[in-house]
């Protein structure tokens, strides 16, 4: 090395043994402190803790997560991660583990395959995670080629219950009916329907409720027309809709898609909600300033992440199974896109 060069040996770091100088007291004292161990009074606590911040030492946490067998770390295998109800629920988990003191280690799976969500978790286990969450809502994870790790704790969002582990949803089927029956009850005769794509769970909880509420009321089923939860497929199916003078009540399957409709709908000359009453699903936070506001059906996203963690760290500390899935209920959030139908005779001759 020339003497112009500048030296690229880099100093080392604070070590256990300097802490321990600093602060008078022994290496296992130091290690105990770091460690989180409650056997260490206050005062030596505080003393040592001292040491640390004035020379800057922090803990090897890798090397604590091998001795203790924890890494404080949570896998999450999401597949679309554009949709509103994946962002709200990875943001809610994100909280819900940093409140109890875990990182997030996420794995987007880009084509829901079996290999792919199978490949996901090959992932997570060469990157050291106590269990995983999964996020993923399309039909993949019923086949059977999928296998699951044995041994890891796993919880499952948004997904059928085939599978022996924890699953945390929304209550889907409660919120269709809720849904559902507002339209009845104001007095429309059947409600047609506009559902996200078929290969979802949470789009095939929604049609089946749908679809069973207006069998329970002895009303007439439409045939669905399917969305891709965007609202460029809404407008487009809404048009459909729009051009039909039969449907005067429409329950569509997420409010983005509900966006679409109502656009169709004005294009059309139907008014929301004198020709047409609508209602959405979710209660993104633009829904209460469409035009008019829209009625739906909110999910409370912060509450399936907090329990969805919840139900992981129990399975990593404690090793408690719970196989009973959890249904976090819906609400029916009652706007101005929902309205008693207008008498067509009356309404012509206005």
């Amino acid at each position: 090395m020339s003497a112009e060069e500048p030296s690229v040996r880099r100093r080392r770091g604070p070590s256990m043994a300097d802490v321990a100088r600093l602060a008078g007291v022994s290496g296992q004292t130091v290690s105990r402190v770091a460690n989180d161990r409650h056997n260490v009074d206050a005062v030596t606590r505080e003393r040592v803790q001292a040491a640390m911040r004035q020379l800057g030492y922090r803990p090897n946490s890798a090397a604590r997560a091998l001795r203790n067998g924890e890494y404080r770390s949570i896998g999450v295998i999401v597949f679309e991660l554009h949709s509103f109800g994946t962002t709200r629920t990875l943001d809610a988990i994100a909280t819900a583990a940093t409140i109890r003191g875990y990182a997030i280690n996420l794995v987007p799976v880009l084509d829901v395959t079996q290999s792919a969500v199978t490949n996901a978790f090959n992932r997570l286990g060469q990157q050291a995670v106590d269990g995983v969450i999964i996020l993923i809502e399309a039909y993949t994870l019923d086949e059977a080629g999928v296998r699951l790790p044995d041994g890891l704790p796993v919880v499952v969002i948004d997904s059928s219950a085939h599978y022996d582990y924890p699953i945390v949803d929304t209550d889907q089927r409660q919120g269709a009916r809720l849904a559902t029956e507002h339209l009845l009850e104001l007095g429309h005769e059947t409600v047609w329907h506009l559902g996200g794509p078929p290969t979802s769970f949470a789009a095939d909880r929604r049609r089946q409720s749908w679809e069973q509420t207006l069998i329970d009321h002895g009303r007439e089923v439409p045939p669905v027309v399917d969305g891709d939860w965007t609202s460029t497929s809404g407008y487009e199916a809404g048009r459909r809709l729009a051009a039909n003078d039969a449907v005067t009540a429409v329950f569509v399957g997420n409010d983005q898609m509900a966006l679409g409709l109502l656009r169709a709908l004005y294009e059309r000359g139907r008014a929301v909600p004198d020709d047409v009453s609508v209602v959405g699903f979710d209660d993104m936070e633009e829904s209460a300033h469409f035009w008019p506001p829209l009625t739906t059906v909110r999910q409370t996203f912060s509450e399936v992440g907090r329990r969805s963690v919840d139900a992981l760290i129990a399975e990593i500390q404690a090793g408690e199974h719970h196989h009973a899935p959890v249904a976090v209920p819906t609400e029916l959030i009652i706007r101005q896109s929902t309205a008693p139908p207008l008498n067509r005779n009356q309404h012509r001759a206005q």
